[in-house]
């Protein structure tokens, strides 16, 4: 063989390697991607095929497949009561990829997850038959907390504080999810849900932290009982009014002027909401023990999954002390979610403890057979049972006898928490109104942890408050929940 008769064929023996090589990733690693790429309209298709499995509040499903009218999609996604439950399922579209409870569950809803596959699937190649996702949602208080909202831009959270279920999770305006299941439609629906000024797909139960204003208050108050700045809740707390920020020249107000705010004790600075009390207390504690404390109830968890991923709720860093005692009042870069601020009602509830939030209980195969339980949660002492006990009792002042007024219910133990947080420069937009608070009923034992937060309303701005626009909307949730 001469040698260019042998170059010849070393050099088609490279390119054949070469070919086969390029072979092998196209098919096992360019291959694998295509198949997961969402872009892929045989993914579609295959989920399609046949009905999905469903989401399930208190034993019935609020998502359903329906045939449609031809074409290479076989079923499209239902939905009974969609804009009441949005915040909670989210949405399976044939054109965009699935969110909320849609998105995480999708291979069990589906039938692609491994876990549902039986032998003779695994011989047959055969798809799974699909399986269910139960939540822990009431359907009761659901439907009262987006009654009690109504037109106003909001949201709300409700929790069982014993067992950490997420019993409602609400966000207005909210959007039926059924516009954006048929890919034939799905396009002109979603360019009007993006562009509508009002953002009704933002979660804003969990995915719009924003000032809570003075509900924060409760976690200063906590700070300080738990650092022994003050024995307790009926101690003076040496606070001037009017209190003026350090290094500054500026004095921090109080809403009303003729409220006893001067040394008030945490549970009368509680009951009027004085800014003095506890713009100085968290200087006097100092911004590392505050947000020690916040970082307890969960501010700054950025990995906090109920089992959708929830906005971290943050207190920030780096201030100085006038910047700190705005942070004592729930204000300079405090943010919160309405799950953050149940969450601090909770812990008062339960005695000190904090049992990790979940809105599903369990999912479950094509046979009701539980592939994983959700209900034993973990819980952690985030302050001591007396802490929660004292800061109860203020709450329940708060109530009886306070700003929380509209959130009373014959019958039923209510503690809570008003917050008006500022809103745009020098605040010139309209504030934002919250309000915290937990229920007890003596009758039935039932307890339960609510926060609400309308961000905007047709409300006067004189009129914005945490007791007027907020309070209104807890008080429903907590009738329903222990009604």
């Amino acid at each position: 063989m001469n040698k260019t008769i042998r170059r010849a064929s070393v050099f088609t023996l490279l390119l054949t390697l070469a070919l086969l090589a390029r072979a092998t990733w196209v098919q096992f690693y360019d291959g694998t991607a295509l198949a997961d790429d969402q872009a892929n309209r045989r993914n579609a298709i295959r989920t399609y095929a046949q009905p999905l499995g469903n989401i399930v509040v208190a034993g019935s499903p609020v998502t359903g497949s329906a045939r449609t009218n031809g074409g290479d999609l076989a079923y499209r996604r239902t939905y009974k009561d969609g804009a009441l439950y949005a915040a909670v399922t989210g949405y399976a579209s044939q054109a965009y990829a699935p969110t909320q409870l849609e998105g995480i569950y999708q291979d069990l809803l589906n039938g692609t997850d491994s876990r549902l596959r039986t032998a003779l699937d695994t011989v047959t190649g055969r798809r799974a038959d699909p399986g269910d996702v139960l939540t822990t949602i009431d359907p009761a208080v659901q439907r009262a907390a987006y009654r009690a909202l109504g037109g106003n831009k909001g949201a709300a959270v409700a929790l069982d504080p014993k067992t950490g279920k997420i019993l409602a999770v609400v966000s207005t305006p909210s959007y039926d999810p059924a516009r954006l299941t048929d890919a034939n439609t799905a396009g002109t629906a979603w360019k009007a849900l993006t562009t509508d000024k009002d953002k009704p797909l933002t979660n804003r139960a969990l995915r719009q932290p924003l000032p809570p204003g003075s509900t924060f208050k409760l976690v200063v108050a906590a700070a300080a009982l738990e650092n022994g700045l003050y024995e307790d809740v009926d101690e003076p707390t040496r606070s001037p009014d009017p209190y003026t920020l350090r290094g500054t020249s500026r004095i921090l107000p109080n809403e009303n002027k003729s409220a006893p705010c001067a040394n008030a004790s945490i549970r009368v600075a509680l009951r009027y909401s004085c800014n003095n009390v506890f713009g100085k207390m968290a200087v006097d504690l100092g911004q590392d023990k505050v947000r020690a404390m916040a970082e307890k109830f969960g501010f700054d968890d950025e990995k906090r999954d109920v089992p959708v991923r929830a906005y971290s709720s943050v207190y920030p860093s780096g201030m100085d002390e006038a910047q700190t005692a705005l942070s004592g009042i729930g204000q300079f870069d405090v943010t919160a979610t309405p799950l953050q601020m149940a969450m601090v009602s909770a812990v008062m509830a339960n005695d000190g403890k904090l049992v990790s939030p979940h809105m599903v209980s369990r999912i479950t195969d094509a046979d009701g057979d539980v592939l994983r339980d959700y209900d034993d949660a973990d819980s952690e002492r985030i302050v001591a049972s007396d802490t929660a006990a004292q800061l109860r009792s203020a709450m329940e002042t708060v109530v009886r006898d306070g700003t929380g007024t509209n959130a009373r219910i014959d019958g039923v133990t209510v503690g809570g928490k008003t917050g008006t947080a500022q809103h745009g420069e020098n605040n010139s937009r309209t504030p934002y109104a919250w309000f915290t608070s937990y229920g007890r009923s003596g009758g039935t034992g039932k307890e339960v942890a609510v926060a609400v937060m309308v961000e905007q309303s047709d409300a006067a701005r004189s009129e914005v408050s945490g007791n007027g626009l907020a309070a209104p909307v807890a008080r429903a949730m907590m009738r329903a929940a222990l009604g």
